[in-house]
């Protein structure tokens, strides 16, 4: 447990923001588990729209810092991949 005032702020703040990073990053995977479902199932403009969704929200877990860029990149990269096959088969 804290034993100055300063460090019991600074847990507080802490589970806060913890508890904040919980929700987006629960709000995060639902969004790309959307993305992946639909191309699971064949269809191109569910996907797609999906897609066009789950992008702002990698976007804006980068900038928050809960997923580094080159994870974001490489999560679009392969839900824009599935996208692609799905659009040729």
């Amino acid at each position: 447990m804290a034993n100055s005032a300063q460090s019991l702020k600074r847990a507080k703040q802490a589970e806060k923001r913890r508890q904040r990073n919980v929700t987006f990053r629960s709000k995060l995977r639902t969004h790309i588990k959307r993305v992946v479902y639909g191309a699971d199932e064949g269809n191109v403009e569910t996907t797609a729209d999906a897609y066009k969704i789950a992008v702002p929200f990698i976007d804006s877990a980068v900038t928050k810092g809960l997923i580094h860029k080159n994870k974001a990149a490489r999560l679009k990269s392969r839900l824009n991949a599935r996208i692609v096959k799905l659009q040729q088969a």
